[in-house]
Protein backbone atom coordinates (compact mmCIF):
# COMPACT_ATOMS: atom_id res chain seq x y z
CA UNK A 1 0.00 0.00 0.00
CA UNK A 2 1.42 3.38 -0.98
CA UNK A 3 1.65 6.31 1.45
CA UNK A 4 -1.32 7.97 -0.28
CA UNK A 5 -3.38 4.77 0.01
CA UNK A 6 -2.46 4.43 3.69
CA UNK A 7 -3.47 8.04 4.34
CA UNK A 8 -6.74 7.56 2.48
CA UNK A 9 -7.45 4.42 4.55
CA UNK A 10 -6.57 6.30 7.75
CA UNK A 11 -9.08 9.04 6.88
CA UNK A 12 -11.78 6.45 6.21
CA UNK A 13 -11.10 4.55 9.45
CA UNK A 14 -11.09 7.72 11.57
CA UNK A 15 -14.23 9.07 9.86
CA UNK A 16 -16.24 5.82 9.93
CA UNK A 17 -17.47 6.06 13.54
CA UNK A 18 -18.33 9.76 13.09
CA UNK A 19 -20.53 9.15 10.08
CA UNK A 20 -22.10 6.07 11.66
CA UNK A 21 -22.94 7.97 14.88
CA UNK A 22 -23.79 11.45 13.61
CA UNK A 23 -25.09 10.55 10.18
CA UNK A 24 -24.17 11.71 6.71
CA UNK A 25 -25.71 15.15 7.07
CA UNK A 26 -24.62 15.54 10.71
CA UNK A 27 -20.93 14.95 10.04
CA UNK A 28 -19.04 18.00 8.83
CA UNK A 29 -15.65 18.02 7.21
CA UNK A 30 -14.47 19.99 10.27
CA UNK A 31 -15.38 16.89 12.34
CA UNK A 32 -13.26 14.77 10.02
CA UNK A 33 -10.41 17.29 10.29
CA UNK A 34 -10.57 17.09 14.09
CA UNK A 35 -10.65 13.28 14.08
CA UNK A 36 -7.78 12.91 11.61
CA UNK A 37 -5.82 15.99 12.75
CA UNK A 38 -5.47 16.86 9.08
CA UNK A 39 -5.90 20.19 7.33
CA UNK A 40 -8.76 20.73 4.90
CA UNK A 41 -6.36 20.67 1.94
CA UNK A 42 -4.97 17.33 3.07
CA UNK A 43 -8.44 15.80 3.20
CA UNK A 44 -9.47 17.16 -0.16
CA UNK A 45 -6.21 15.86 -1.61
CA UNK A 46 -7.59 12.35 -0.98
CA UNK A 47 -11.33 12.92 -1.40
CA UNK A 48 -12.74 15.42 -3.89
CA UNK A 49 -15.88 15.97 -1.83
CA UNK A 50 -17.68 15.02 1.34
CA UNK A 51 -19.91 12.79 -0.81
CA UNK A 52 -16.90 10.85 -2.07
CA UNK A 53 -15.68 10.38 1.50
CA UNK A 54 -19.14 9.35 2.69
CA UNK A 55 -19.34 6.65 -0.02
CA UNK A 56 -16.00 5.24 1.14
CA UNK A 57 -17.06 5.40 4.79
CA UNK A 58 -20.35 3.63 4.09
CA UNK A 59 -18.47 0.89 2.21
CA UNK A 60 -16.05 0.57 5.13
CA UNK A 61 -18.76 0.35 7.81
CA UNK A 62 -20.88 -2.09 5.81
CA UNK A 63 -17.75 -4.14 5.09
CA UNK A 64 -16.94 -4.32 8.82
CA UNK A 65 -20.42 -5.67 9.50
CA UNK A 66 -20.20 -8.24 6.69
CA UNK A 67 -16.77 -9.33 7.97
CA UNK A 68 -18.15 -9.82 11.50
CA UNK A 69 -21.04 -11.90 10.15
CA UNK A 70 -18.78 -13.98 7.90
CA UNK A 71 -16.29 -14.59 10.72
CA UNK A 72 -19.09 -15.82 13.01
CA UNK A 73 -20.63 -18.04 10.32
CA UNK A 74 -17.30 -19.55 9.26
CA UNK A 75 -16.55 -20.65 12.84
CA UNK A 76 -19.77 -22.71 12.95
CA UNK A 77 -19.98 -26.22 11.52
CA UNK A 78 -23.66 -27.03 11.02
CA UNK A 79 -26.29 -25.05 9.13
CA UNK A 80 -28.23 -24.51 12.37
CA UNK A 81 -25.12 -23.23 14.13
CA UNK A 82 -24.31 -20.95 11.18
CA UNK A 83 -27.78 -19.38 11.35
CA UNK A 84 -27.50 -19.01 15.13
CA UNK A 85 -24.06 -17.39 14.70
CA UNK A 86 -25.50 -14.97 12.14
CA UNK A 87 -28.25 -13.97 14.57
CA UNK A 88 -25.87 -13.63 17.50
CA UNK A 89 -23.88 -10.90 15.71
CA UNK A 90 -26.97 -8.71 16.11
CA UNK A 91 -27.83 -9.79 19.68
CA UNK A 92 -26.72 -6.62 21.46
CA UNK A 93 -28.17 -3.57 19.68
CA UNK A 94 -27.59 -1.36 22.72
CA UNK A 95 -23.86 -2.22 22.45
CA UNK A 96 -23.68 -2.93 18.73
CA UNK A 97 -20.36 -4.50 17.63
CA UNK A 98 -19.70 -1.54 15.31
CA UNK A 99 -19.28 1.88 16.88
CA UNK A 100 -22.42 3.93 16.30
CA UNK A 101 -24.75 1.02 15.64
CA UNK A 102 -25.84 -0.97 12.62
CA UNK A 103 -24.66 0.77 9.44
CA UNK A 104 -27.42 -0.85 7.37
CA UNK A 105 -30.00 0.76 9.61
CA UNK A 106 -28.21 4.07 10.10
CA UNK A 107 -27.25 4.79 6.51
CA UNK A 108 -30.31 3.14 4.99
CA UNK A 109 -32.70 5.24 7.02
CA UNK A 110 -30.90 8.51 6.32
CA UNK A 111 -30.08 7.94 2.67
CA UNK A 112 -33.35 6.49 1.38
CA UNK A 113 -34.57 9.91 0.22
CA UNK A 114 -31.28 11.77 -0.08
CA UNK A 115 -28.57 9.59 -1.63
CA UNK A 116 -29.34 7.01 -4.30
CA UNK A 117 -25.68 5.89 -4.27
CA UNK A 118 -25.70 5.06 -0.57
CA UNK A 119 -29.18 3.58 -0.78
CA UNK A 120 -27.87 1.15 -3.41
CA UNK A 121 -24.90 0.21 -1.21
CA UNK A 122 -27.20 -0.58 1.73
CA UNK A 123 -29.66 -2.39 -0.53
CA UNK A 124 -26.84 -4.57 -1.82
CA UNK A 125 -25.77 -5.46 1.71
CA UNK A 126 -29.31 -6.36 2.78
CA UNK A 127 -29.90 -8.51 -0.30
CA UNK A 128 -26.52 -10.17 0.16
CA UNK A 129 -27.37 -10.99 3.78
CA UNK A 130 -30.71 -12.48 2.71
CA UNK A 131 -28.93 -14.53 0.05
CA UNK A 132 -26.40 -15.72 2.66
CA UNK A 133 -29.16 -16.87 5.02
CA UNK A 134 -31.04 -18.61 2.21
CA UNK A 135 -27.85 -20.35 1.04
CA UNK A 136 -27.18 -21.70 4.54
CA UNK A 137 -30.72 -23.05 4.68
CA UNK A 138 -30.35 -24.54 1.19
CA UNK A 139 -27.20 -26.38 2.23
CA UNK A 140 -28.94 -27.54 5.40
CA UNK A 141 -31.81 -28.93 3.35
CA UNK A 142 -29.40 -30.60 0.90
CA UNK A 143 -27.47 -32.25 3.73
CA UNK A 144 -30.65 -33.47 5.42
CA UNK A 145 -30.23 -31.23 8.46
CA UNK A 146 -33.35 -29.19 7.68
CA UNK A 147 -36.78 -30.27 6.44
CA UNK A 148 -37.20 -29.81 2.68
CA UNK A 149 -40.20 -27.56 3.38
CA UNK A 150 -38.08 -24.91 5.14
CA UNK A 151 -38.78 -21.80 3.03
CA UNK A 152 -35.32 -20.22 2.74
CA UNK A 153 -36.43 -17.06 0.95
CA UNK A 154 -39.25 -16.30 3.37
CA UNK A 155 -37.11 -16.97 6.43
CA UNK A 156 -34.26 -14.79 5.12
CA UNK A 157 -36.60 -11.85 4.52
CA UNK A 158 -38.25 -12.30 7.92
CA UNK A 159 -34.87 -12.54 9.64
CA UNK A 160 -33.45 -9.34 8.19
CA UNK A 161 -36.66 -7.43 8.80
CA UNK A 162 -36.89 -8.53 12.43
CA UNK A 163 -33.18 -7.95 13.05
CA UNK A 164 -33.20 -4.41 11.72
CA UNK A 165 -36.44 -3.57 13.55
CA UNK A 166 -35.08 -5.10 16.74
CA UNK A 167 -31.86 -3.14 16.31
CA UNK A 168 -33.73 0.14 16.03
CA UNK A 169 -35.89 -0.58 19.06
CA UNK A 170 -32.91 -1.80 21.10
CA UNK A 171 -30.90 1.34 20.32
CA UNK A 172 -33.79 3.68 21.10
CA UNK A 173 -34.79 1.90 24.31
CA UNK A 174 -31.12 1.28 25.24
CA UNK A 175 -31.75 -2.38 25.98
CA UNK A 176 -31.01 -5.75 24.42
CA UNK A 177 -33.99 -7.46 26.05
CA UNK A 178 -36.40 -7.08 23.14
CA UNK A 179 -33.82 -8.26 20.60
CA UNK A 180 -33.28 -11.30 22.81
CA UNK A 181 -36.98 -12.13 22.40
CA UNK A 182 -36.80 -11.63 18.62
CA UNK A 183 -33.73 -13.85 18.28
CA UNK A 184 -35.27 -16.54 20.49
CA UNK A 185 -38.34 -16.60 18.20
CA UNK A 186 -36.12 -16.99 15.13
CA UNK A 187 -33.95 -19.66 16.79
CA UNK A 188 -37.03 -21.59 17.85
CA UNK A 189 -38.27 -21.52 14.26
CA UNK A 190 -34.89 -22.79 13.03
CA UNK A 191 -34.97 -25.65 15.56
CA UNK A 192 -38.49 -26.58 14.41
CA UNK A 193 -37.11 -27.06 10.91
CA UNK A 194 -34.52 -29.64 11.98
CA UNK A 195 -35.09 -33.18 10.72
Amino acid sequence: MSKAERTRQFIIEQSAPLFNKRGLAGTAMSDVMAATKMAKGGLYGHFESKDELSYAVVDYNLGKLVDKVDYAINKAATAKDKLFAFLDVFSTPAQFPIEGGCPMLNFGTEADDTSPVITQKVKGTILSAQTKIAAIIGKGIASGEFKPTFDAREFSIKTMTLIEGGTLIGRVLETNSQMEIVLNILKKEIEEQLT
